[in-house]
């Protein structure tokens, strides 16, 4: 059975920090892309960040460019996002996901995680 389980979620004043985790269970993670995805009250779900299997690749949505930084460790099963200076427009679910594609397409991903709340006050 295929898992992905977040954890690192929760409600942080702007400008702080926080870093989700994603382990994985059920599949082989190695082969994995990773990515993270999230979704606002009312707005459909967007892509924030993925990083290739091998670690050597990653990209980023413009709007978390130079404050979040997507990684992983693939003994560990695990990815990471850690996110600086959060602003209150980085509010959402976060949702890590999987796939053996090389995409931010959301459709292409093909396990996800449950998700975890970030709330970011001003």
């Amino acid at each position: 059975q295929v898992r992905l389980v977040e954890s690192g979620g929760g409600s942080v004043q702007a400008g702080g920090s926080l870093r989700l985790s994603c382990t994985v269970s059920g599949r082989t993670f190695s082969k994995d892309t990773m990515g993270w995805f999230r979704q606002a009250p009312g707005k459909e779900r967007e892509f924030v960040a993925t990083i290739s299997s091998n670690a050597e690749n990653t990209y980023y949505t413009e709007s978390v460019r130079g404050r979040f930084t997507i990684s992983r460790d693939n003994p560990r099963n695990t990815a990471y996002l850690q996110m600086n200076n959060l602003q209150r427009e980085d509010t959402a679910i976060y949702y890590c996901a999987a796939t053996w594609l090389w995409t931010v397409d959301p459709a292409n991903y093909d396990a996800w995680g449950r998700g975890t709340q970030v709330t970011v006050s001003s």
